[in-house]
């Protein structure tokens, strides 16, 4: 997701992009996040509110961040 973004112009902040510094965690507005990060509880994970744009994506045919 995070190539994508760029790609498209979009500024996100972003370190390790290996999903294990948190730095591009973000808000989900809507849809559902397939986590693929080492940062999130299992909880955190669940609950889908937030998600780490370098390693995620998404579940389903629509997501929205909060960017």
């Amino acid at each position: 997701m995070l190539s994508a973004l760029r790609a498209a112009g979009i500024d996100v902040p972003f370190s390790c992009t290996e999903g294990i510094c948190g730095t591009c965690e973000t808000e989900v507005l809507e849809g559902e996040p397939d986590h693929r990060d080492s940062v999130l509880s299992a909880e955190e994970r669940a609950a889908g509110e937030t998600m780490m744009l370098c390693v995620s994506r998404a579940r389903g045919p629509r997501l929205v961040l909060d960017l």
